[in-house]
């Protein structure tokens, strides 16, 4: 006897070849009925025998396809109608839209195949795709996934195309951007100097010239242009970096497969997992000796961040050049890159030779992502970006209506709610950049029509003067405002699916305080829905204000007259400065990126720095070269002030630091030194938080805990006091964390 059931599915399972799956199926357990996408999924009806039916319900479960995320299956009983066949249906689009969209995929082995097969009629094809792989987010215009709502939706298939799209038994059946060189998107190579435009494969063989010649190209991939040139060649790299007036940031560096990567990186287990991700992430691991790319690459740095090609665009390039290109941003220093190919022309002509394009249009641009291999063996998430965003978090506490979190200024992501999930955009950038604001607002409005999404509360930081807040006040919403390392913590709460307090630490460059101070040293005791803060470390004198982010020497100066030093700085501007430290003018800060920055600008490191983080970047770097058991521990203070609250200060410190650097201690030393001492003192002040409030977890958050040493001095210090450590894998510890941690509060408090 027939029966009949109607079975939702929920997650991501659209534009991952899900109806197929089910079509392939059902036709193969006798099953009649039909199936299609929707506003909120996948929804199918089945009619067949009872055992048929638990087997395909059992599939949707355990053999989903493989880009598939499936959230929920529910089945109930109706009549059944007796209908002949299965069918795929048109979508439907109506009613409100919870259905997340897929990640953009790495080109999958099956296509390369085809792209290297000289007997395959996509052979050399730069767009080749199927059902498991290719663009989604980037060219997605709404939801339901469909061919329509994508820039896809000028191209017409051929026959041969359509015959494949409308094949159960074709890997490419409802393969929603497929296409050929007959039909689908073409290359295009044009010159500034314009001499005319090659198409096709000509395109990528003068592209390919180019890049071995030593030019510097701009190539289009999935989420916008990429400045390549090749890797090997110092001089093509340091002409990159003259005309991007970029001096020091390192670069990421494309490889075609896995052994070349292991071949300029030591890749632990964890790191091959992130390379090899379909999201295909920059992984920055330890650079093997004698890598074989340019010193210019990633100059004083031992890491070097990899990536593997993800598109048939590179897979070719790779392949004709013969030697790892250099892959970053096409952009300008802190705009968002370019994703047009009118816009590159006019924003990167004093950066390129040469632009590879095409007319498949992105319709939301999207970085890299970059993933971190840590010391311990694992990874850790610095930019949540292409081929991980918008995939949705879940909340710990469903949210009870649309929440827009407008998140911090700098490395800016938004996020909206949708019930019990977050869904946080793309990273943006930094928000004082006209263009990047420009793009924060897209990445809002994409994000809202995506998902159908009309907002009732906004979230936003503390900061009066963050451009984010400011979009909030403007909003005809009622606002939410939720400190700055609050939403930190909550961030790593959120990723861990706790909403018990916990110790939190929560360690960056500046945020704004509750007492109208910077603060970024903090020790708070905190849940989704409050905190409360217990402890930070000392204060000190910002002189010049925002000016000490480029030029640590500066806190350099605060640091050492409050340690009663000489800093030593040769600088025209050092008397004034040391004025402005001694009359106390300037915001005071506790944050410890900036005891980061005094400390090796006072180690002689580095006085002024060309990229955010440089300077404590280079430190943890130098510190790395010293194992643990060489390094010394220091004396710091861990006390409590007048009001009981915990005080970290380093003030002696920094003072035993410089007497042993002007000594002639090894500056190596010293930077490991000041790790050990700095996280075990910080240890030192969760412990006693976590005493006075009988909590047993403790959450580490905020930019500086990106580095790798110091999360291990207080992990291991936390670890042997008995408590449990909550660290960040998959949300970034920075600012791009923070709209996350904002939705969870709001969520939770509304």
């Amino acid at each position: 006897m027939a029966v009949r059931q109607r079975v939702r599915v929920t997650g991501t399972v659209q534009g991952v070849g899900f109806r197929p799956f089910v079509y392939r199926h059902a036709t193969r357990l006798g099953l009649v009925g039909w199936v299609r996408n929707d506003s909120a999924g996948v929804l199918l009806e089945v009619e067949g025998a009872e055992a048929a039916l638990h087997e395909i319900v059992r599939l949707l479960v355990d053999d989903a396809p493989p880009l598939a995320l499936v959230d929920g299956v529910r089945a109930e009983a109706i009549d059944a109608i007796g209908e002949a066949g299965f069918t795929i249906l048109e979508s439907d689009a109506a009613g409100a839209t919870t259905a997340p969209v897929s990640i953009d995929t790495a080109t999958c082995e099956a296509c390369l195949a085809e792209v290297d097969d000289p007997a395959n009629r996509r052979h050399r094809y730069a767009f080749t795709n199927c059902t498991n792989c290719g663009p989604r987010y980037t060219i997605a215009l709404s939801v339901p996934y469909d061919r329509p709502a994508t820039t896809m939706a000028r191209f017409t298939m051929c026959a041969a195309c359509q015959a494949e799209y409308d094949d159960p038994g074709d890997r490419r059946f409802h393969a929603q951007p497929n296409a050929c060189a007959d039909c689908g998107p073409t290359l295009r190579w044009t010159t500034l100097d314009d001499e005319g435009a090659v198409e096709g494969d000509a395109a990528m063989v003068d592209a390919i010239d180019a890049l071995q010649a030593g030019r510097v190209v701009a190539v289009k991939g999935i989420g916008g242009f990429h400045l390549a040139v090749d890797a090997t060649d110092e001089a093509a790299v340091a002409e990159l970096r003259r005309r991007k007036a970029r001096d020091d940031k390192p670069f990421a560096v494309m490889v075609p497969n896995l052994d070349a990567a292991q071949a300029l990186c030591e890749l632990s287990p964890a790191a091959v997992e992130a390379l090899v991700h379909a999201g295909r992430p920059i992984v920055i691991a330890p650079r093997r000796e004698g890598a074989a790319v340019a010193a210019g690459v990633a100059p004083g740095l031992a890491e070097l961040g990899v990536l593997l090609a993800y598109t048939p665009v590179h897979h070719l390039l790779l392949a004709g050049v013969g030697r790892p290109l250099v892959m970053t941003s096409g952009n300008l220093s802190d705009e968002p890159i370019a994703h047009e190919d009118d816009d590159a022309r006019a924003r990167l002509a004093s950066l390129v030779d040469g632009v590879l394009g095409h007319d498949r249009g992105i319709h939301i641009r999207c970085d890299d992502s970059v993933v971190r291999s840590t010391s311990r063996g694992r990874t850790q998430v610095l930019r949540r970006s292409r081929g991980f965003a918008p995939r949705p978090l879940p909340l710990v506490v469903a949210a009870s209506r649309p929440i827009l979190a407008v998140g911090a200024e700098l490395k800016s992501t938004v996020a909206i709610t949708l019930g019990a999930d977050v869904v946080a955009s793309h990273h943006i950038g930094d928000l004082e950049h006209l263009a990047t604001y420009r793009s924060f607002l897209q990445a809002i409005d994409h994000l809202r029509t995506l998902y159908g999404v009309t907002p009732e509360v906004v979230v936003h930081d503390l900061h009066p003067e963050y451009l984010s807040s400011k979009l909030a006040a403007d909003l005809d919403l009622p606002a939410i405002g939720v400190q700055h390392h609050h939403a930190h913590i909550a961030s790593c709460l959120t990723e861990h699916g706790r909403a018990d307090p916990v110790v939190g630490l929560a360690f960056d460059g500046l945020g704004y305080g509750t007492d109208g101070t910077l603060w970024g040293g903090e020790l708070l005791v905190a849940d989704l829905r409050g905190f409360e803060r217990v402890g930070h470390l000392a204060p000190v004198t910002m002189p010049g204000g925002s000016a000490v982010i480029r030029e640590p020497w500066r806190m350099g100066v605060a640091w050492a007259q409050r340690a009663g030093l000489e800093d030593g700085f040769d600088d025209p501007r050092r008397s004034a400065v040391a004025d402005l430290v001694e009359r106390g003018q300037g915001p005071v800060t506790t944050s410890m990126g900036r005891l980061f920055d005094a400390v090796a600008a006072l180690l002689g490191l580095r006085a002024v720095v060309s990229y955010e983080a440089q300077s404590a970047i280079e430190l943890e770097a130098l510190a790395r070269t010293v194992p643990r058991a060489e390094a010394l521990t220091l004396d710091v203070d861990v006390d409590r002030d007048a009001t009981g609250g915990i005080v970290i200060d380093p003030t002696t410190l920094v003072a035993a630091l410089v007497g042993r650097y002007r000594d002639g201690a090894p500056t190596a030393l010293l930077a490991a030194t000041f790790h050990e001492s700095i996280g075990l003192a910080a240890a030192r002040g969760a412990v006693m938080a976590a005493t006075d409030r009988g909590l047993g977890t403790v959450a580490l958050s905020g930019g500086v805990f990106q580095n790798q040493r110091l999360s291990e001095v207080v992990e291991d210090a936390l670890t042997a006091a008995g408590l449990e450590v909550l660290v960040h894998r998959i949300v970034p510890p920075n600012d791009a964390g923070i709209s996350i941690g904002q939705a969870a509060v709001a969520a939770s408090c509304t």
